[in-house]
């Protein structure tokens, strides 16, 4: 797309005022960065970095059936999630694929608060519209910004503006008055990193971003973080480690099917993901550390220490924090245990990579205290 058709956010303005480098993405202008992408990097992961992540699609789906209506589509058994709580999801079709994952919450007792992926959120909008049956309404929310932030300071930084912030825990979502508006928060992120993600009007977003950023131990921080930081929590991206064709089962995202929701069997693609967490899939992510040469960058083959190409990286690049490459791709079962040695191509030249645990880099979500 050229600049004069890409989208913009409420944020564009002030984005180029602080000097940030824009690209095109997911058809909007964006920050990749303002100082450099390993600056950012670890600041997010030392202090407090802001996003804008407008491009994100916000949804709230409303009514008597909102929440068996989007049962419909996702594998998670949302009936039984309470008020003020927030958990991820995942949007499959009919063969059990993956369209988009996506965060789905209850920060009030007016149905469910969605947020989609930016490139996907037309299609899932698409997707999930015309088949909403019963007292079930989708509102695409595209009057709000959406700001995420992130890093070890962030929940200090946030509750100086709302001590009521300091009792929320990982995935505790609310809508209240924040810098004297009606905001949608959740204490969560796409970094591993503790902090908070705000839904704000688009009328306000620019005065709230220059309020936080006021803040010394806050910096505004580009895509180019945000990609390297959600590598290092060994967080999936859509498009490019799970897509239409990938199983959770594949993805290793089993975790976002509820125990109740497999015994009833009752979502998409119920049969091939059943059969799968029975007699295991046919490939499955893993994480690679990347022991030698320049980093693996998705696309690059896999290969067993025989040299016989046995899958391929969805996405890798350096470890700014760790200070060697990491990579996460699909491989057949038998070569995913923790500790298999593999090798990598790159550029055509072998080299050594060993599967690892992720996340990469430990997360440091918070999570209350069990009473």
């Amino acid at each position: 797309m050229t600049d004069q058709t890409l989208k913009t956010t409420a944020l564009n303005a002030a984005h180029r005022a602080l000097g940030a480098r824009m690209v095109g993405f997911s058809g909007y202008d964006m920050p990749v960065q303002y100082e450099g992408v390993l600056a950012e990097h670890r600041w997010t992961r030392e202090h407090a970095g802001l996003f804008d992540v407008s491009h994100m699609g916000q949804c709230k789906l409303t009514g008597a059936d909102a929440v068996a209506q989007f049962e419909r589509f996702v594998p998670g058994d949302y009936a039984i999630l309470k008020a003020g709580r927030q958990k991820y999801s995942l949007l499959l079709n009919a063969e059990g694929g993956i369209l988009d994952d996506l965060m789905a919450g209850r920060p009030d007792h007016d149905g469910l608060f969605i947020v989609f992926n930016a490139g996907n959120k037309d299609a899932d909008v698409a997707f999930v519209k015309p088949q909403l049956t019963g007292d079930a309404t989708l509102k695409v929310l595209d009057d709000r910004a959406l700001i995420a932030i992130q890093g070890p300071e962030a929940a200090e930084v946030m509750i100086k503006h709302e001590p009521v912030l300091a009792e929320f825990g990982f995935m505790d979502c609310a809508r209240l008055m924040l810098f004297g508006v009606d905001c949608f928060i959740s204490r969560s992120g796409y970094t591993g990193e503790d902090g908070f993600e705000i839904s704000v009007p688009n009328a306000d977003a620019e005065r709230i971003w220059n309020t936080l950023l006021e803040d010394a131990r806050v910096k505004p921080i580009g895509l180019g973080a945000r990609d390297s930081l959600r590598l290092e929590a060994g967080l999936p991206l859509h498009g490019h480690d799970i897509d239409a064709s990938t199983s959770p089962v594949e993805a290793a995202l089993t975790f976002a099917l509820s125990k109740s929701r497999k015994e009833r069997a009752d979502f998409n693609g119920a049969d091939r993901i059943l059969k799968e967490l029975a007699e295991g899939p046919s490939r499955v992510r893993v994480g690679l550390s990347v022991k030698e040469g320049a980093p693996a960058r998705e696309g690059a083959e896999i290969a067993d220490m025989d040299g016989t190409v046995i899958g391929a990286v969805t996405s890798g690049g350096p470890s700014p924090t760790l200070g060697r490459n990491i990579a996460m791709g699909y491989v057949p079962p038998a070569f995913a245990e923790l500790g298999t040695e593999l090798k990598v191509l790159v550029r055509g030249k072998p080299a050594a990579a060993e599967v690892v645990a992720t996340p990469f880099v430990a997360a440091r979500y918070y999570r209350k205290p069990k009473v």
